[in-house]
């Protein structure tokens, strides 16, 4: 009965993915892989237009005054800038796209649990966008208060901020959808054999991830809607006027959106420990340590929200805590640092262009977490909060994690994903700029802050000029790097020379279909006998990577 069930369901799917032809065999297939690509494509359009708006940021930043714009609009596009990079990029980015190609690959299934569920959560995500990005263009101006709508200035102010927080608390609902679907996939559809130390560690990280997306999600959607209701019905929830708290709604947004980081860098950290180990020919060092600390990051990450509220008044207790919390919380990722690096040690290290990323993302990682560091304890918090310094550290943790990390794993899993290989030389170069850039636009943020600018101001003062040339002229090198990289993708994705079910010799299980893998991705599914990660000898000391 059972087999006669699965072949009933094999026979609709396949049915379902050759009904409908053209554009709506995309946008109605309920294929993982296709969905990961709408994400994909999705997602590397409003990166452009979030790159575009962040460029013209620091073109305006570039001397004293007004140069291209003046300070309302700037505070339009920085707000349109942040809601785009947090809730329509960096939170759904891995998870949404490799997330959802790879997961049923490497754990040996064929598909996610929930497939029309996984295509509803697309599509929330394009409501959501449409909601979010519309606020642009109604009567009133664009939104101004920063991604974070923090209150009272999110009722109070007259532009059009019930569609970008409407549409803030849509994309919510694309998370939580996508977290279910994971987590039920990697408990009922692993390969036979595949326990869950055998489960490669992406896998993991989009477990730890999904978990966070679940839980967490919830609470910044029931904050938004009561930033609605304040707006709409004057109840108050957080106008003093009314008897409301505006702390309350920090505290309820930090409590999400601190989580919302771990949701950003987790998949991060598992692409990373899905390429160090690859292009060094060996094992990981410590996979249990790296599982552990996945989970011990996911975890902890909930009770730290504090530290972004050190200047706001809390007591002396709560202050103590949530700083000592605050360390504590870096060393599972050191922990992940210390595998990684040891990984390398005596390895066969292949530098193809995925571990160039990968190393850049180890090096920026670690300037943003220490640099964190800074920010947790209390007396430094102090002089740094809301200055360029915050900006720096998020921008190295968030955009140099997240970003670096979705590089290399875009260049890692390109010959699988399209069956063709990009050029190699460009993409190196293309790296080289974009790293250049990257440093060059981020690290003079750091002395400004220390310097005492503020964060999100349209002018400063003359004495910051030198600095900001840099960082602007830096951000025009970067998005230099970034349209070689994009450019050299979109080509290779058509014209690039064929590539081989297995380019880079990994051991994962996405690694033994073909490229780009079948509609069901296996002829059988597999049988899982050993670890994921393991190489003989002889494998780590003979051939270079194609």
């Amino acid at each position: 009965m059972n087999q006669v069930n699965e072949e009933r369901k094999e026979k609709s799917y396949l049915e379902m993915e050759t009904k409908y032809k053209g554009i709506f065999a995309w946008i109605f297939s309920t294929d993982h892989k296709r969905i990961g690509l709408l994400y994909l494509y999705s997602i590397a359009a409003m990166f452009i237009v979030g790159a575009t708006l962040g460029l013209l940021m620091k073109f305006e930043l570039i001397a004293p005054g007004k140069t291209i714009m003046g300070a309302q609009t700037y505070n339009g596009v920085f707000t349109l800038h942040g809601i785009i990079m947090i809730f329509l990029i960096v939170v759904p980015g891995l998870p949404a796209v490799f997330g959802n190609f790879m997961l049923p690959l490497m754990i040996g299934a064929k598909d996610v649990a929930f497939p029309k569920l996984n295509l509803m959560s697309w599509w929330i995500y394009i409501l959501g966008a449409v909601v979010a990005i519309s606020s642009q263009f109604m009567g009133g101006g664009a939104p101004d208060t920063g991604w974070t709508f923090y209150a009272p200035y999110s009722f109070q102010t007259d532009t059009n901020m019930l569609p970008a927080v409407l549409g803030a608390f849509i994309l919510g609902f694309s998370s939580i959808l996508t977290g279910l679907n994971f987590i039920v996939t990697m408990h009922r559809m692993r390969a036979p054999g595949m326990g869950w130390f055998k489960m490669p560690l992406f896998p993991w990280t989009l477990y730890g991830t999904a978990w966070i997306q679940l839980l967490a999600t919830p609470v910044v959607g029931i904050t938004l809607l009561m930033v609605v209701a304040e707006r709409v019905l004057q109840i108050g929830f957080f106008d003093p006027a009314l008897g409301g708290d505006p702390v309350l709604y920090q505290h309820l947004f930090w409590i999400y959106s601190h989580p919302a980081v771990y949701i950003m860098i987790l998949p991060a950290m598992g692409a990373i420990s899905e390429i160090i180990p690859t292009f060094a020919r060996k094992s990981i060092f410590g996979y249990k340590a790296i599982v552990a600390s996945t989970m011990a990051i996911a975890f902890v990450g909930y009770f730290v929200w504090g530290h972004h509220m050190f200047t706001s008044g809390m007591s002396g207790t709560a202050l103590y805590t949530f700083s000592i919390l605050t360390f504590l919380v870096a060393i599972p990722s050191a922990i992940k640092v210390f595998n990684w690096v040891s990984t390398l040690h005596k390895a066969s290290i292949h530098s193809s262009v995925p571990f160039l990323w990968a190393i850049a993302f180890i090096f920026v990682f670690m300037i943003g977490g220490l640099s964190g560091l800074v920010l947790g304890a209390l007396a430094t918090n102090v002089h740094l909060h809301d200055t360029n310094f915050v900006v720096a550290h998020f921008h190295f943790i968030v955009f140099g994690g997240t970003g670096y990390a979705f590089m290399a794993a875009i260049h890692y899993w390109f010959p699988k994903i399209y069956g063709r290989m990009y050029d190699k030389a460009w993409a190196k170069i293309g790296w080289a700029v974009f790293f250049i850039g990257f440093l060059s636009l981020y690290l003079p943020m750091f002395y400004l802050g220390i310097a005492g600018m503020p964060r999100r101001y349209y002018d400063y003062l003359p004495e910051f000029h030198g600095p900001n040339i840099l960082s602007s002229l830096g951000a025009f090198v970067m998005i230099t790097g970034l349209v070689i990289i994009i450019a050299n993708l979109m080509r290779s994705a058509r014209h690039g020379a064929p590539a081989s079910k297995d380019p880079w010799k990994g051991r994962t299980l996405e690694w033994t279909v073909d490229s780009p893998p079948s509609l069901e991705n296996f002829d059988e599914i597999p049988e899982v006998k050993h670890g994921p990660y393991d190489y003989s000898i002889e494998e780590k000391q003979s051939g270079e990577v194609n």
